[in-house]
């Protein structure tokens, strides 16, 4: 029986680079490469102190719960840089448009730069970050989030850009929201920081996908620690997610990216990467991508699809590798993770499935995918 990781009771500045780590490789290819965000962490928190971190079961009826994080293309976080104050500054707009005092933070998705983002307004304020988020993974539109799914209203919301521009949202639906949210980001330079979906601690313990910051860190420490060839990790990786809210984890493809097509359309990093076998025999792999790596076909056959988590990482360091810096000769490794168990209902499916991104195809679970 595999070992369960452990759950943390607060975040230190010498937990983050392990955070990012494990987020990234969570991510699928999304939520913003971590490295300014991560500098800009480990200052907070030592400036600060630590974070303390709540289980979503512990929280109160009466406490509030707001989720920050970045919306936008991925691509432009690496040109266009974050004053630092941002996610402090959404809170504060929030707290003043709404008249809400905020007891909770937490992010809306475990992403590499969008997991860090609400301990550097936390650490600043002194509040607590629920040790979870709302999607267990990345993905690109807000109503995809667990929060949207289970009938929090994503409004009212407040997003800020990088010059501490301001504008709060009002919308009837959360796909109205995402719709303007999306517009906004584009209008205000490709990426903005937002506060949205607050909600109660009885709405929160209904829909937070527990626990995936600390096992974000716990998975950090496995690749830092047995940083090295990706196969060879794959049993070790396999351990660590078996007990985990994830379980299954499968080695899919290994090769050298031939071919790179990515774009900024829509407020979205979209395209397509193709990998071959580094020798040159055998049916390639083509991966879509929308901010997050979507769909692994090989063959004509899908190997791994959304909801389930299909992740890039180099095959020498098994370092995870976002969707914007994935590259041209680059050697990987492109691995399968089973979804939180919050992603296979019907109603999640609704708006999650391969069909909402255009592919014509339904959801088959990874596992019965490796076992056809």
């Amino acid at each position: 029986m595999a070992e369960d990781f452990e759950r943390l009771s607060e975040i230190r500045a010498e937990d983050v680079a392990d955070l990012c780590l494990g987020s990234v490789f969570l991510a699928t290819g999304g939520g913003g490469d971590p490295y300014v965000n991560k500098l800009l962490t480990e200052a907070a928190l030592r400036t600060h102190g630590p974070v303390a971190m709540v289980s979503p079961g512990s929280l109160a009826d009466g406490a509030w719960v707001l989720p920050l994080g970045e919306v936008g293309a991925p691509t432009v976080s690496l040109e266009q840089l974050p004053v630092g104050d941002e996610p402090l500054t959404a809170l504060t707009r929030y707290e003043a448009a709404t008249g809400r005092t905020v007891s909770h933070l937490i992010p809306f998705e475990v992403g590499g730069a969008n997991s860090v983002l609400p301990l550097v307004a936390a650490a600043a304020r002194g509040l607590p970050v629920v040790d979870g988020d709302g999607m267990g993974r990345a993905l690109p539109e807000a109503q995809m989030m667990t929060f949207a799914i289970a009938g929090v209203a994503p409004t009212p919301a407040v997003a800020v850009d990088y010059l501490g521009n301001g504008v709060t949202f009002d919308t009837a639906s959360v796909d109205d929201y995402e719709r303007q949210v999306r517009h906004l980001a584009m209008a205000m330079g490709g990426m903005i920081f937002t506060a949205e979906h607050g909600m109660s601690g009885a709405q929160a313990r209904d829909c937070v996908v527990p626990d995936t910051l600390s096992f974000a860190v716990a998975l950090g420490r496995l690749l830092r620690s047995r940083r090295g060839e990706a196969r060879a990790l794959l049993t070790e990786l396999q351990a660590l997610f078996a007990p985990s809210i994830y379980g299954v984890v499968r080695h899919l493809y290994t090769g050298k990216v031939v071919d790179i097509d990515r774009r900024i359309s829509g407020g979205f990093d979209v395209g397509e990467a193709t990998v071959a076998p580094v020798q040159g025999v055998g049916e390639p792999l083509t991966v879509a991508i929308r901010n997050e790596y979507l769909l692994a076909r090989s063959g004509g056959r899908v190997l791994a699809s959304v909801p389930d988590l299909i992740i890039v990482v180099d095959s020498e360091t098994c370092a995870p590798i976002n969707s914007e810096r994935l590259g041209y000769g680059q050697r990987v490794t492109v691995i399968g993770v089973g979804c939180p168990p919050h992603y296979r209902t019907d109603a999640a499916l609704r708006v999650v499935a391969p069909r909402c991104f255009g592919f014509d195809h339904d959801y088959v679970p990874l596992e019965d995918l490796a076992a056809g």
